[in-house]
């Protein structure tokens, strides 16, 4: 039996994602967020506009989305409640969040050079994944009481860095999804995956008939 329902939020499970990016000084910032969905090499996230990540990406239109997997959640959870801009937005203070400039020392990432844009990586992060805004848009213009607290990103990935440990036998190409074991937010408590419960259709398509033009 269904009822009508009003949920406060709709997280119905998606991978958390770390988004590293580079302040106005010069220092790194680290962010844990789980709205972002891919399709082919771009990306799509979700921010409130008032977030340090969100003005990095207007201001920089480059940073890092490193996938941490089910091994670093003690890690990604000492994120939490942590916030790169000071001083604190008054509806993160009334949520208990703090001011941490130092987030990749507090959360214990190591941050690492990457190719094609200044913001690191993760390198405990089993996927790191290089990318530059391509577009944004301020969600709620039919609201004016809610339009342009939430910003989407459409982000073009520029180069992608995988651990071996997920990879296919003998295929740098491909990832064995019953290597990765991505760490998963649902309703605000973090999830794994579970086996593979039932043989895929979709998955006789060859991957390859996937990449872009």
């Amino acid at each position: 039996m269904h009822i009508d329902s009003h949920p406060a939020i709709l997280y119905f499970g998606t991978p958390v994602v770390l988004i590293s990016t580079v302040n106005e000084d010069g220092s790194y910032n680290l962010a844990p967020m789980s709205s972002a969905f891919w399709l082919g090499w771009r990306c799509m996230i979700g921010l409130g506009s008032t977030s340090q990540t969100a003005q990095n990406l207007l201001r920089t239109r480059e940073c890092v989305l490193n996938l941490p997997s089910v091994a670093e959640t003690a890690a990604v959870d000492r994120l939490a409640l942590t916030t790169g801009t000071n001083p604190v937005p008054e509806k993160k203070q009334q949520r208990g969040y703090r001011y941490v400039k130092e987030k990749f020392a507090l959360a214990g990432f190591t941050p690492t050079t990457s190719a094609t844009v200044a913001a690191p990586g993760a390198a405990e992060c089993p996927v790191q994944l290089e990318a530059t805004v391509v577009a944004q848009h301020r969600l709620a213009q039919d609201d004016p009481a809610q339009y342009g607290r939430i910003i989407t990103f459409e982000l073009k990935i520029q180069q992608v860095h995988l651990d071996t440990s997920i990879l296919m036998d003998d295929q740098p190409d491909r990832v064995d999804p019953d290597k990765w074991r991505p760490l998963i937010m649902s309703f605000q408590h973090f999830y794994g995956l579970g086996e593979k419960v039932h043989p895929s259709t979709l998955a006789q398509i060859p991957e390859q008939l996937y990449r872009p033009a």
